[in-house]
């Protein structure tokens, strides 16, 4: 997307939480999220990935569950053409948050902005405040269809498209490859 290096990775993690927490179907497999020691397990892997501080108990890793769904809502809406509807949902997502932009400055970078609940003692509000704004940023700017779920059948996970050319369509590799054999195998029967 190149909006800024800050940027990408919210929106990247933001995929990732939605992906990790939430039911659905990945690659023609029913996908439940992990729970309890485990969910808080691969939240933590996946915040130290991105270099974030946050740690999460398991209390707190439980609590993302519903941030993630509501996160989803929005790559739904957007990829089935309702932008007003993700609107609708982020506005909610920012206000319940308190969202507030913060100038920080850590680990070496230069100044950036993060976004942080109005509480800011609690790490789920926090993320759900940063990634509703940094979705909020795609939608305002032409690059809003770049936010979708995987067309593949039998798969729902959803994805931000990075690639120059903006056509993306599938969630990984593994099922555009999946369609793409499909597609291989009806031409041959049909020939």
């Amino acid at each position: 997307m190149n909006f800024n290096s800050h940027t990408d990775t919210v929106v990247m993690m933001t995929v990732a939480l939605v992906n990790l927490l939430t039911e659905g179907e990945d690659r023609s497999r029913k996908y439940l999220p992990p729970t309890g020691a485990e969910r808080a397990a691969k939240l933590n892997a996946l915040f130290r990935s991105t270099d974030s501080r946050t740690v999460v108990t398991e209390t707190e890793a439980e609590a993302f569950g519903p941030v993630a769904a509501d996160l989803r809502a929005v790559f739904a809406a957007v990829a089935s053409g309702d932008v007003d509807d993700a609107a609708h949902r982020l506005n909610a997502m920012l206000a319940a948050t308190g969202a507030r932009p913060v100038l920080a400055r850590h680990d070496g970078e230069p100044w950036h902005l993060h976004f942080h609940a109005a509480d800011e003692m609690s790490p789920v509000a926090d993320w759900a405040a940063g990634c509703a704004t940094r979705l909020a940023i795609v939608l305002d700017g032409e690059l809003q269809d770049r936010l979708g779920v995987c067309t593949a059948p039998h798969c729902d996970r959803v994805y931000a498209d990075t690639s120059r050319n903006g056509s993306r369509r599938f969630c990984s590799t593994a099922c555009q490859n999946r369609v793409k054999a499909a597609a291989f195998r009806e031409r041959g029967r049909s020939a």
